[in-house]
C-alpha cells in the first residue's frame, strides 16, 4: 500500500460548543493519524483568541492556536453547540471560514457548525443538514440551502461536507478517514474506538 501523505487537521474551539462535536472528529483523526499507514493525520484546535475555552458542561480546551496565527490546515472541522449562535456573528470567524475554504482541501460541519457556515455564505445553493432541532435554523440563515433531513451526513459540494447532531460528528469523521486514507485505516479505527454504529 502506497504511504498516505500526512494532513492536518484544525477543529474550531469556542465557548459553550458540544463536547462530542469536538472530541469525537478529534478522536477519529487522532487515532486515524496513529494508525493508519504513514501517519495520515495531524490534529490540532484552533479558538478564536487562543484564550481557554469552555464548551458544554465546563470542558475546558486550550487551544493550540489562535485564528489570526493559526498555519493553514488540509481540513477544518467546525463543531455545534449552543456557542454557533455567537459565531454567526463574529466576523473574525467567518473571513477565517471562508478563507479555509478557498484553500483547505475540506471543510467539515458538525451539528449546528453548518449554522457558522451557512452565516459565511459558503451552504449558499447547496445542500446540507444539521442537528434535527435547527432545520429551521439553517434555512432562515442561508435560505438557498437545501436543508437535508434524515441523513448523518451531506456532501454540500466537492470540498464541503456537514453533519447531523453530536454523534453523527463520528461518523462523518470516519467517512473522511475513509476517503483519504483508505478503508484499511476507517476500519482499524473503528475498532480501536469500539464505534457500533450501523448505517
Amino acid at each position: 500500500m502506497a504511504l498516505v501523505s500526512q494532513r492536518t487537521v484544525a477543529i474550531l474551539a469556542f465557548d459553550d460548543m458540544e463536547v462530542l462535536d469536538f472530541a469525537g472528529p478529534y478522536e477519529v483523526f487522532n487515532v486515524a493519524g496513529e494508525l493508519g499507514e504513514g501517519n495520515p493525520f495531524s490534529v490540532h484546535s484552533v479558538g478564536v483568541t487562543g484564550d481557554p475555552v469552555a464548551g458544554r458542561g465546563g470542558f475546558t480546551v486550550l487551544p493550540t492556536y489562535a485564528i489570526a496565527g493559526a498555519p493553514i490546515p488540509d481540513l477544518v472541522v467546525v463543531p455545534g453547540g449552543a456557542g454557533s449562535r455567537a459565531l454567526m456573528t463574529d466576523e473574525r470567524v467567518l473571513a477565517w471560514l471562508r478563507e479555509r475554504a478557498a484553500e483547505a482541501e475540506l471543510l467539515l460541519s458538525v451539528c449546528t457548525g453548518a449554522l457558522v457556515l451557512g452565516a459565511a455564505g459558503l451552504l449558499a445553493g447547496k445542500p446540507a443538514t444539521t442537528h434535527h432541532d435547527a432545520f429551521d435554523e439553517l434555512a432562515a440563515v442561508s435560505p438557498t440551502t437545501k436543508v437535508v433531513r434524515g441523513q448523518r451526513f451531506v456532501r454540500s459540494s466537492e470540498t464541503i461536507l456537514t453533519s447531523a447532531g453530536v454523534s453523527a460528528g463520528v461518523d462523518l469523521a470516519l467517512h473522511v478517514v475513509q476517503l483519504l486514507a483508505g478503508q484499511e485505516t476507517r476500519d482499524r479505527t473503528v475498532t480501536e474506538m469500539e464505534w457500533m454504529w450501523q448505517s
